[in-house]
Formats: structure tokens, C-alpha cells, sequence
């Protein structure tokens, strides 16, 4: 049996070099065997990069062009673009096993062996050198750039105890001890921030780009290596903390541009992937669809936000936080209230603050409002969007009195009535204030198409919000929950506003 037509069951039975030159195998290089296995997978119509969403048009394209020409690749883009996930996600087109010298350091081929101890091994032993298989699992390093990286870590230095205990002249290439770059040698060997690499430390990075060597401390040493290297960058680095030098980005061959999900759809599609959930009651808590879509509309309010500093982006991270705040939101309160099942509501988003603060790079004004209150407005901006997408608008349809379906809830609120939704509040208790409040339940049913049941409710607070979001309600923070009222009326009562209820301390 040919070697390339073996099972992974009988390539591990090939146990000497004598074994392996009889199956036929002829090496290959690692940038060669990421083509031809791409190759395969693209004429099968395989997703290499499964689980991967948004980027089926753009990113991945690139990648497989870069993959097809042999390039080394710098992913160029801001946090949480899923940079990191698409090169570990690179070993799946790596073949299964491929045969190493036994022991040898840098897990040379045996027919093109790389080290002296290789070299000693085949020469000494022959057909008999022992040969071990190297899963494609194993074939993948990296590392996070950092200032203190030094070319002794990436490259390697002489080992003086390792002299001193095996008796070696500072001549013999024995008292080498390798860094990672040369144990990468036939892997993926990923760099991510590379900015942030000392400049110094990238230009030792110039001879294995270019010719494929490393030197180390003035050995006439040539190494060969064979890696096939991915970088990943964030552009607000190459002003904030340092940049790539140009030698070394005019070595990489292929610079791809990754990007944030451009629809609703794809962000629900990654967070619902990615949040974690496990041991969760999650067949006890209803989550509407558009509850969905309010939490990855905060994620597009903040990348457009005045108050958050573009450059820095709004990673995926959040929504997936914010989705897995809102569910423990519900999920405490279901424990609460002893009840078996829930529905996720709007004054649940309060919830999700703590998940968005720490995710935002506030400008000097978000400094100045704070992060706590820049959440909140975030959060009030994705209702107001998404409002207009179930309901007429209330600005509009104020200017026509009798045609204006917020008469009566409105009339209610202006008659001096409150209302509270809070927290720890029960089903019971939360479905009864809303149901108070005259003409509400009717705006939703007319307005609403196809509206579950167990929805409506939760509709009903949406109606409130959105209202709120147009100025037509007041919608005050309390200790525990939310207030909606009157909005004239509120304007007499000091302190009552929602900036100024809002205590920064609380959700942080």
C-alpha cells in the first residue's frame, strides 16, 4: 500500500526509517501540505474553517488565496475578530501524523533529518533509527508578543550548564538550547500582537522569513527551518504601543483584513455559539428573538458610539458576556421566586451592564459620564433602533391624534400613575402591572404580527421602553428595578431624572 493511501492505524505501525522509505513517503514541506490538503477539502466543498461566521465572502477567501500561494500571513484587525480561533483552526488542514526521528529536538524529518543528533542517529543506526509519529494537534506554537520577549526566546542561545555537564567545547552545536521559533520546525508557529515585539526582536525575525535560517550567537549555523508562520496585529497598536517594522511586514507575504459581523444575524450566530451556558436551566428561560437582536444592537450602538473610541473596537466578547449576563439574570430570579419557568424581560438588560463596562474604550466625554451611564444609553439607543421594527413610530404618530395608538397608555401615566418593574418582581406579579396599564396590552396585540403568547408581556414592556427612548415616558433606575411615569411630571420632580438616579457605583 502506498504511503499517502495508509490509514493512520497503519502509519503508526511504522516503527524504523527502513519502514517508512518501503510505504514511500517523500517529505514534504509544511506550506505544501497546508495547499494540497486546502485543495482537497475545497473540491469536497468542506468548511475548513467551521464555526467561523461573517467571513465566508471576505476573510476566509483570503486566507485560502494565501494558503494556495505559500505565504506566511499577518491577520490585520481590532479584538475579538476571531484572529486567534483562525490560526489554531489551521492545524485541521495539517496531515494526521507525519514521521519524526525519535528524540530528536526539533522533530526532524528522517529522510531530511535538520540536527546534528539526527544526522548522528540515521548515520549510526540506518534503516534501524527509530521513528515516532507526530500528531497534527501537537505541530502548533504560540506566542503572545510582549516587551520582555527576548531573541533567546524566539531563536535560541548557548546553554553554558549544558556545556559544563556534558563536557562540550562552546564549538559544538550541542550546547545550543533552541528557542521556540526552531521547535516549531515543521508547525504553525503563531505570534499574535506582533506590535507590541520589541523592534529589535522583529529583526531577527528577517533571515527566517526570507531564506528560511536562524544564526545563533555567531555559530555558522544554517538551519533550514520549515514553518509556515501566521501573525495577528490589531491596527490602535501600531499607534499606542509600537509597530511592525517595514523590513519585516514587507516579509510577510499576504496581510489579511479581518472584520465585526456586518448583520444581526451573523453576531447572534457567534454569540450563540460561544456563550457559555452548560448547567444553566436554559429550557426553563423563554428568550425571545428579539431580545436577541436588542443584545447584539448594543454591540453596533457602541461601535458607532461618540463615547467609545473607535479604534479600539467593541469585541465579540461583549455580546457573548451580555447574552450569558441576561440569561443568569433570569435564571436568579426564577431561583427567587421558586417558579419552574420565566421569560426573559427587558429590565433584565440591566443585568448586562457590568458585561458591556469592561468591554468599551471610553473617549475623554465617556470618561466624563462614566461607564456605567455610557452602558445604560447604549442600551437605550438599541431599543430605540429596534423599536420602530415592531411599532409605529411615537413622534410620528403623536401629530395624529386619532389615529395614535398610545392614547390611552399614555393618558394613564399623565393621570399620575406609576409604574414598577423590578428585578426580583414574580411572573404574577410582573404580567399584573403590565396588564394595569390601559391600552397597552392592545397596542401590542394590533401592532405585533404573529405574536406568541408567552411574548406578549414581554412586548409590553417594549412598548414602554420604546416610549421612554422617544421622550413620550419617563423611565427612572431604582435600587431594584425600573421606574416609568409621566414624563412631564418628572420634570418637576428633582432628581428623579434617569442620569441623575443613575449610581455608577452600583454596577461596578
Amino acid at each position: 500500500m502506498e504511503y499517502q493511501n495508509m490509514s493512520s492505524k497503519d502509519l503508526l505501525k511504522i516503527k524504523t526509517l527502513g519502514q517508512l522509505k518501503a510505504s514511500g513517503y517523500v517529505p514534504k514541506s509544511i506550506k505544501e501540505e497546508l495547499r494540497d490538503n486546502l485543495i482537497q477539502k475545497i473540491r469536497a466543498k468542506e468548511n475548513v474553517f467551521e464555526g467561523i461566521w461573517g467571513y465566508e465572502d471576505t476573510v476566509i477567501p483570503d486566507i485560502e488565496r494565501a494558503i494556495l500561494s505559500r505565504h506566511n500571513i499577518n491577520l490585520l484587525g481590532l479584538r475579538g475578530q476571531a484572529k486567534t480561533r483562525i490560526a489554531r483552526m489551521m492545524t485541521l488542514l495539517l496531515d494526521e501524523y507525519v514521521p519524526v526521528v525519535y528524540g530528536s529536538e526539533l522533530n526532524d524529518d528522517p529522510l531530511q533529518p535538520l540536527t546534528s543528533f539526527a544526522k548522528h542517529q540515521i548515520e549510526e543506526k540506518g534503516d534501524d533509527t527509530p521513528i515516532s509519529w507526530w500528531h497534527r494537534s501537537q505541530r502548533y506554537t504560540e506566542k503572545l508578543a510582549t516587551p520582555d520577549v527576548s531573541v533567546a526566546d524566539l531563536i535560541g542561545d548557548v546553554d553554558p550548564i549544558k556545556a559544563a555537564t556534558m563536557k562540550l567545547s562552546y564549538d559544538d552545536e550541542r550546547v545550543i538550547h533552541y528557542g521556540l521559533v526552531p521547535r516549531s520546525h515543521r508547525s504553525i508557529f503563531v505570534i499574535n500582537e506582533l506590535p507590541d515585539l520589541q523592534a529589535r526582536i522583529q529583526v531577527a525575525l528577517f533571515n527566517i522569513l526570507q531564506e528560511g535560517d536562524i544564526q545563533i550567537r555567531g555559530f555558522k549555523l544554517r538551519l533550514p527551518l520549515d514553518i509556515q508562520f501566521v501573525f495577528t496585529a490589531n491596527p490602535e497598536d501600531y499607534t499606542n504601543r509600537g509597530s511592525i517594522v517595514t523590513p519585516l511586514k514587507d516579509r510577510i507575504e499576504s496581510q489579511i483584513i479581518t472584520h465585526y459581523p456586518k448583520s444581526i444575524e451573523i453576531g447572534k450566530k457567534i454569540t450563540a455559539q460561544e456563550a457559555n451556558l452548560k448547567g444553566k436551566p436554559v429550557d426553563q428561560i423563554h428568550v425571545p428573538a428579539l431580545m436577541q437582536d436588542l443584545i447584539e444592537q448594543i454591540a453596533i450602538e457602541a461601535r458607532g458610539s461618540e463615547y467609545v473610541d473607535e479604534k479600539s473596537g467593541v469585541s465579540a466578547r461583549l455580546t457573548i458576556s451580555a447574552y450569558e449576563n441576561l440569561i443568569s439574570a433570569a435564571e436568579r430570579r426564577l431561583y427567587m421566586n421558586g417558579e419552574n419557568s420565566t421569560v426573559i424581560r427587558i429590565a433584565d438588560l440591566i443585568g448586562v451592564i457590568p458585561a458591556i463596562t469592561g468591554k468599551v474604550e471610553l473617549v475623554y466625554e465617556g470618561e466624563q459620564e462614566g461607564a456605567g451611564l455610557v452602558a445604560y444609553n447604549l442600551i437605550g439607543k438599541a431599543i430605540r433602533t429596534q423599536f420602530v421594527n415592531y411599532f409605529p413610530s411615537p413622534e410620528q404618530k403623536k401629530k395624529d391624534k386619532e389615529g395614535n395608538p398610545y392614547v390611552l397608555p399614555l393618558s394613564w401615566f399623565g393621570e399620575g400613575n406609576v409604574l414598577d418593574i423590578l428585578a426580583s418582581q414574580s411572573d404574577k406579579e410582573y404580567k399584573q402591572a403590565l396588564h394595569d396599564v390601559p391600552g397597552l396590552e392592545q397596542v401590542v396585540t394590533q401592532m405585533v404580527k404573529s405574536l406568541p403568547e408567552k411574548e406578549k408581556e414581554f412586548f409590553m414592556e417594549f412598548a414602554l421602553h420604546g416610549l421612554a427612548e422617544y421622550s413620550q415616558l419617563s423611565k427612572n433606575l431604582l435600587d431594584t428595578g425600573l421606574q416609568f411615569k409621566d414624563l412631564f411630571s418628572s420634570m418637576f420632580d428633582m432628581g428623579s431624572g434617569a442620569d441623575e438616579d443613575f449610581d455608577e457605583d452600583e454596577f461596578n
